[in-house]
C-alpha cells in the first residue's frame, strides 16, 4: 500500500492524473508536489516549490516535468528514490536505461503514458518497466483511477504507442474540428457544426465502447447499402486514404518520440 507519493513537477499531464487519483479515492495527504511554477495543489496535498529537505525515501516518485530537464533534475529527485522506492515516469522518450542510469538505487522503474483523459478515469494507459511482479501489481494498483492499463511487450513499442494513446486525442480533436468545418462550409453556422460534431462524437464513442462489437463492424452495421451513410463511408475509404493518413500521422509521431528518446540518450 502506497503511503507517501512524492510527484515532481505537475503540469498538464502530472495534473490530470492528480486529479484522477484524488477523483478515485487515494487520500491527498499521501502525496507531496514539487512545483515551482504551480500557485495553487488540491487540498490536503502539501505543494512545494522545492525538494523536501530533511526526507529520506518515498513509496512512490513519479518524474512529471518536462523530459529535457531529467539531467538537471535528477540531482533533486536522487535523495527521494531509494531500495523501496517505485520510480514512475511519464517523461516522453526517456527510456528506462537512461531512468536506471539516473536513479540506480530504485526497486523498480515504470515508464508510464496516460493521455489528459486520466482525470476523468478514461485513460488508456501504457506501461513498460524495469519491474518484478510485486512492482507491477503496485503499479497497475495505481492505475486503475486512471482507466485502461495495458503492458506492452517490450519498450520498443513505447513510441508508437505514445503517437497512438498519448498524442491521439489531439488527433481525435483534430477530426472533430475537420467535421465541423466541413459542414460550417456546406452552409450550417460554425457554432452550431461544432456542437453537432462533438456531440456526435461523444455519442458514438460511448457507444463504442459499450458495444460488443469492434469499430470498424460498428461502421459497417450504421451503414445502409446504398444509404446516406455508405456514400460517406466510401469516400472516406476510397485509396484507403483515412488508412492511409491515420497511418503517416502515427508514423510521424513515433519518429520523433524516438528521437526525442536517443536525445534523451546522449545527454543522460
Amino acid at each position: 500500500m502506497t503511503k507517501t507519493f512524492l510527484q515532481f513537477g505537475c503540469g498538464n499531464m502530472g495534473g490530470a492524473m492528480l486529479k484522477g487519483w484524488l477523483a478515485g479515492g487515494i487520500a491527498p495527504e499521501i502525496f507531496t508536489i514539487v512545483d515551482p511554477y504551480l500557485e495553487n495543489a488540491p487540498p490536503g496535498t502539501r505543494l512545494l516549490g522545492s525538494a523536501p529537505e530533511g526526507e529520506g525515501a518515498f513509496d512512490v516518485v513519479l518524474l512529471g516535468f518536462k523530459p529535457q530537464q531529467l539531467p538537471d533534475a535528477a540531482a533533486s529527485v536522487r535523495p527521494f528514490v531509494g531500495a523501496n522506492t517505485l520510480l514512475l515516469s511519464i517523461l516522453a522518450g526517456v527510456d528506462l536505461a537512461t531512468l536506471r542510469a539516473s536513479f540506480p538505487e530504485a526497486r523498480a522503474i515504470v515508464r508510464v503514458m496516460p493521455n489528459l483523459a486520466a482525470a476523468l478515469g478514461k485513460s488508456p494507459i501504457a506501461l513498460v518497466g524495469d519491474a518484478d511482479q510485486a512492482a507491477r501489481a503496485e503499479t497497475e494498483a495505481l492505475m486503475v483511477p486512471l482507466g485502461q492499463a495495458e503492458w506492452l511487450g517490450g519498450e520498443d513499442q513505447m513510441d508508437l504507442v505514445t503517437a497512438l494513446a498519448g498524442s491521439g486525442p489531439a488527433f481525435v480533436y483534430r477530426f472533430i474540428d475537420a467535421l465541423a468545418q466541413g459542414a460550417a462550409v456546406l452552409g450550417l453556422p460554425r457554432e452550431q457544426a461544432d456542437r453537432l460534431a462533438l456531440s456526435m462524437v461523444e455519442g458514438a464513442a460511448m457507444l463504442a465502447a459499450a458495444s460488443e462489437h469492434a469499430p470498424g463492424e460498428l461502421a459497417r452495421r450504421v451503414a445502409s447499402p446504398g444509404g446516406v451513410t455508405q456514400v460517406g463511408i466510401d469516400v472516406l475509404d476510397a485509396d484507403d486514404r483515412l488508412v492511409r493518413l491515420m497511418e503517416d500521422t502515427l508514423r510521424g509521431a513515433r519518429d520523433r518520440s524516438a528521437e526525442m528518446t536517443e536525445q534523451a540518450r546522449k545527454a543522460g
